[in-house]
């Protein structure tokens, strides 16, 4: 590498690449760098080849897009894989021994010598870490979930936690925001019904779930979002069970939680250690106030919702709460930059 990041002076234009430019979550990272001010010298848009053609935007202009094989990755400091995991198998290692790759697909998630970063969460477990070198995102619902338990379990000491959650179409990609958005008109318009992201109806419909099923009948995406949790809470023995529900809705993330806790928590307790914490914002169960929803949460996103709190009335020392994500932007995007900027700012 040219030029580590351990070399780059506060405030000196950093060279960006950007894999999976085209992908929702990649337009969003662009969105979320140009939002923040992060100090670009260079923005590469990059696509593997099955995706080229895609044109992203970046403020309503033409970016162009390159052939991340054909990529050299010693000319950037810092590259964001928005990519599908086999984009990421393909060319991560190989970036991240000469910049900072955050890559947030599945690839590298459960590899323990690979950091998984919650930025509001786990900025910690970057310490240590200079230059360049490769850090894993966890998945959005994750990312969602563990800010919210996070800074509970360090006043109640997390025991259990039982979710169910209502994951919107983005999570799959663009093509499903456009099945969902196609079968909606087709329903609408009294048109037979064509199937198209998930093998079966999603508008007007809610599939219970969320990627693969196991043999054990748990899916792929429960199992992600147990190993996930554990690891980015540092709870490996934590008990967890969960329901991963696909719903008709474009943007964010929904979750049902009840928590045990070891301690006492009381629901005032609770409310002020939410309304204290990093990315949280706390709706108070008030006839003033609207309680969290896809579609008034998930158009401000900067942080995970939290509605509903209320003491669990059929177990002790329990909460019962509802949260409500932008998957895309907060979960994803956001987390993606912050990782970087904790990247960036701990080096100086």
């Amino acid at each position: 590498m040219t030029r580590d990041l351990e070399q780059t002076a506060a405030g000196t234009p950093l060279r960006i690449a950007v894999v999976g430019a085209s992908s929702l979550i990649g337009e969003a990272v662009i969105a979320e760098l140009r939002a923040r001010h992060f100090p670009i010298g260079a923005l590469h848009a990059l696509d593997d080849a099955r995706d080229l053609g895609k044109q992203p935007t970046d403020d309503a202009v033409p970016l162009p897009i390159g052939d991340v094989a054909q990529f050299d990755f010693s000319q950037v400091d810092l590259a964001f894989f928005c990519a599908r995991k086999e984009v990421s198998l393909r060319h991560a290692e190989g970036a991240a021994m000469h910049a900072w790759v955050i890559d947030g697909s599945s690839a590298f998630r459960d590899r323990t010598d690979v950091p998984l970063i919650a930025a509001d969460v786990n900025p910690g477990a970057l310490a240590g870490l200079a230059g360049h070198g490769l850090v894993a995102l966890p998945g959005s619902a994750s990312v969602a979930l563990a800010t919210v338990l996070w800074p509970l379990h360090l006043e109640g000491d997390l025991r259990r936690v039982d979710v169910a959650t209502f994951q919107a179409v983005s999570g799959s990609g663009r093509a499903a925001m456009d099945g969902l958005a196609a079968e909606t008109v087709d329903l609408l318009s009294g048109r037979k019904l064509k199937a198209r992201s998930y093998g079966r109806q999603i508008a007007f419909n809610v599939i219970p779930e969320v990627d693969t099923l196991g043999a054990d009948g748990q899916s792929l995406e429960e199992r992600r979002i147990l190993a996930e949790l554990r690891r980015v809470l540092g709870l490996p023995q934590l008990c967890l069970g969960v329901t991963a529900v696909r719903v008709p809705v474009f943007f964010g993330h929904s979750f049902a939680v009840h928590v045990s806790f070891a301690n006492e928590l009381s629901v005032a307790q609770a409310r002020r250690m939410l309304q204290s914490s990093n990315g949280v914002s706390l709706t108070l169960d008030d006839a003033e106030r609207e309680l969290p929803t896809p579609a008034t949460s998930a158009l401000a996103p900067d942080h995970v919702y939290v509605g509903r709190l209320r003491a669990d009335a059929s177990r002790e020392r329990s909460l019962n709460f509802w949260i409500v994500a932008d998957n895309v932007r907060k979960c994803a995007a956001y987390n993606a930059v912050s990782t970087a900027q904790i990247l960036v700012n701990k080096i100086h």
